[in-house]
């Protein structure tokens, strides 16, 4: 096996096991989830780490199987932004306020943490890789990641801090 099918599979690998602790840990955060849109959103999350892992493991397979990276783009699918699942989550919380419990608020972060690390795990896989497709997979992924950290951070100042988030959202300004 040469030395850059190695570190493709190697690399591929580490994808899988941080993909399946992020499906985990949404998973597990939306059964312990205080409101029904907010474990929505973590089935979300869960969902689009499955989705990754999928990819990943199709690659893996192919990479095993010597017939190396599949020539193709990596585009992510979703049926709904996650956007979509954010605005709803924040309209049903404006109608009947939440105050989490500081429980749901550690998930946040943690979640937060893990989708950084794998964000960088990533991006310095793009900066690595040769071929083309394997750059298009893994800018693919870094974008994902990226995503999920802005929604997730978004998500926990609204909740540890619903005034800061619309007074930022908002734009307000102090007229003095």
């Amino acid at each position: 096996m040469t030395h850059h099918i190695e570190k493709a599979t190697q690399a591929l690998e580490t994808a899988l096991q941080m993909e399946a602790e992020g499906k985990k840990h949404y998973l597990e955060s939306a059964a312990k989830g205080g409101t029904p849109v907010l474990r929505k959103f973590f089935q979300r999350l869960a969902a689009d780490e499955d989705q990754h892992a999928q990819k990943a493991q199709e690659i893996y397979d192919a990479i095993k199987a010597n017939k190396g990276w599949p020539e193709k783009e990596t585009i992510f699918k979703h049926a709904t932004s996650i956007k979509s699942v954010l605005d709803e989550a924040f309209e049903d919380m404006d109608a009947e306020p939440v105050k989490p419990a500081e429980a749901e608020l550690d998930a946040f972060k943690k979640a937060m943490a893990m989708e950084d690390k794998t964000y960088t795990f990533y991006k310095a896989r793009f900066e690595e890789a040769d071929s083309p497709h394997e750059k298009s997979f893994y800018k693919a992924l870094t974008a994902e990641e990226r995503v999920h950290y802005l929604a997730l951070l978004d998500s926990y100042e609204y909740l540890s801090n619903p005034q800061g988030w619309f007074s930022k959202k908002e734009r307000w300004g102090l007229d003095g």
